[in-house]
C-alpha cells in the first residue's frame, strides 16, 4: 500500500495540485519500506503526472495558437525543438518543471524522448532525496 500512496502523491505533485511527494517518499523511507520500490513508484508516478501535463499541452495548442502571434509561436517552437530536451532535464524542479512539460506537449515534442528524459530527471531527484536521507540518518 505504501508504494501506491507514494505513486499517487508523486503523480499529483507533477500536476498543478499542491502536493509534495517528497514528504511522503521520506516518510516511507523512514518507515523502512523497500527503497528500490519506493524510488520506482515515485519516479514512475511523477513521470506519468508530467505525461498528463504533456497531453494537456497537446490539447491546448489550439487555444494557444488563437492567442499568440503565429510568427512568435513558430519561433518559440523552433527554440523548443532545439533546446527542449535539455530543458526537460529541469522537469523535476519546483515552479518551472510542470510548465516545461506542458510546453513540450504544446509543441508536440517527441513522446519517446519526452518520457525518457523526464523519467531520468524525476528518477535522479528521488535518488538524490534518498541518498540525502541516508547520509543524515
Amino acid at each position: 500500500m505504501s508504494y501506491f500512496i507514494v505513486f499517487l502523491s508523486a503523480f499529483g505533485a507533477a500536476t498543478i495540485l499542491p502536493i509534495y511527494s517528497e514528504a511522503v517518499f521520506l516518510y516511507y523511507l523512514h518507515a523502512k519500506a523497500e527503497p528500490f520500490w519506493l524510488w520506482l513508484s515515485a519516479s514512475v508516478g511523477n513521470t506519468l503526472g508530467s505525461l498528463l501535463n504533456y497531453y494537456i499541452g497537446l490539447l491546448g495548442m489550439e487555444y494557444v495558437s488563437k492567442r499568440v502571434d503565429t510568427k512568435r509561436l513558430a519561433k518559440a517552437k523552433e527554440i523548443f525543438q532545439k533546446w527542449g530536451g535539455w530543458s526537460l532535464l529541469l522537469s523535476w524542479a519546483p515552479v518551472i518543471g510542470d510548465p516545461i512539460t506542458f510546453i513540450a506537449g504544446i509543441f508536440g515534442y517527441d513522446l519517446k524522448k519526452f518520457l525518457l528524459i523526464v523519467f531520468i530527471a524525476k528518477g535522479a531527484r528521488y535518488a538524490a532525496i534518498a541518498l540525502g536521507f541516508w547520509q543524515l540518518s
